[in-house]
């Protein structure tokens, strides 16, 4: 089985780790991972690295991401979402006095550069173990504020009031480009905790990586072996990373271990090293005057003799 990457459409009930452990089956191999986590409720776009291309994953899950959800402002619930119980509900009045003006002066304060406190059920780890599994046993957790940027935190279409029972709810749809370690239901749970009604998130789903795009996903339904799709390692580099040609001489010396001439300062991002055949041989970085290797890729790119 060759390296690359395998762009996932995660269905919802998934665990990104039912997504790997079912690609290690169609793939036939045990190499195999991902980046940037989806909780189970949430779909979307999961990149699944296969043997070399796991070493990928490293410079992937860094890279901002583009979220769609769905937020219900008028009520707090323990996980920030509307996986768990209520904490909190707003009074039928103060929800119906929720207007997109009022909506959009709240955004300004969640654009941009911010800190933000991650969901107490994130997979953040407090003394050794999951914020989310000392929530399940009933601790108290205390996340430390952390700095990301929103680039992007805008409503698509028109806001609703949705009436559940005894309950009022004013709901909303949003596009969010952010990037990586941003939590969405941490946004959903500041924007209704400003606005004074509570807020947590009723559905999620990510669209965009880096340069990976939904539209270029598989759905899990239906695939198997034979229909399994994989971007090839050197065509998945090429895609998200700038590209640097290597000579003959190039590749002997990185495969060597040495370091190679920096051809401009950009290189002190992460460039992909492609030789004259197409082949990914390493990932590069700038270092003083030259340019070092960060990971060598195997010749055969079946992964087992990674440096």
């Amino acid at each position: 089985m060759s390296s690359g990457l395998v762009l996932i459409d995660k269905p919802s009930g998934w665990t990104s780790h039912d997504v790997v452990a079912r690609l290690r089956k169609l793939a036939g191999t045990r190499r195999v991972g991902h980046a940037g986590t989806l909780d189970p409720m949430a779909t979307g776009l999961l990149l699944i690295g296969v043997n070399s291309a796991t070493k990928l994953l490293t410079f992937l899950v860094g890279e901002n991401k583009t979220y769609e959800a769905t937020i219900r402002l008028g009520a707090a619930t323990i996980t920030d979402d509307k996986e768990s119980e209520f904490t909190a509900l707003a009074n039928a009045s103060d929800v119906r006095a929720l207007s997109i003006s009022r909506l959009e002066s709240a955004l300004v304060m969640l654009r941009g550069p911010i800190q933000q406190v991650p969901s107490s059920v994130s997979a953040i780890k407090v003394d050794g173990e999951r914020a989310y599994a000392k929530v399940r046993s009933g601790d108290e957790v205390k996340l430390k504020a952390r700095p990301v940027t929103i680039h992007r935190f805008e409503i698509t279409g028109e806001p609703r009031l949705v009436i559940d029972g005894d309950n009022t709810f004013y709901d909303f749809d949003a596009i969010i480009d952010c990037s990586s370690g941003t939590y969405i239901r941490a946004l959903a749970r500041d924007l209704g905790a400003s606005l004074g009604v509570g807020g947590h998130l009723t559905a999620l789903r990510r669209s965009k990586i880096g340069s990976y795009q939904i539209e270029q996903a598989q759905e899990l339904e239906g695939l198997n072996s034979e229909s399994l799709q994989i971007l090839p390692i050197e065509v998945a580099a090429s895609q998200q990373f700038r590209v640097r040609s290597l000579s003959d001489q190039d590749v002997v010396d990185l495969r060597h271990g040495k370091r190679l001439r920096a051809v401009d300062e950009t290189e002190t991002e992460p460039t992909a090293g492609i030789d004259k055949d197409g082949n990914l041989v390493a990932m590069l970085t700038k270092s003083g005057s030259a340019a070092k290797s960060l990971v060598v890729f195997a010749i055969d790119s079946n992964g087992d003799e990674d440096q």
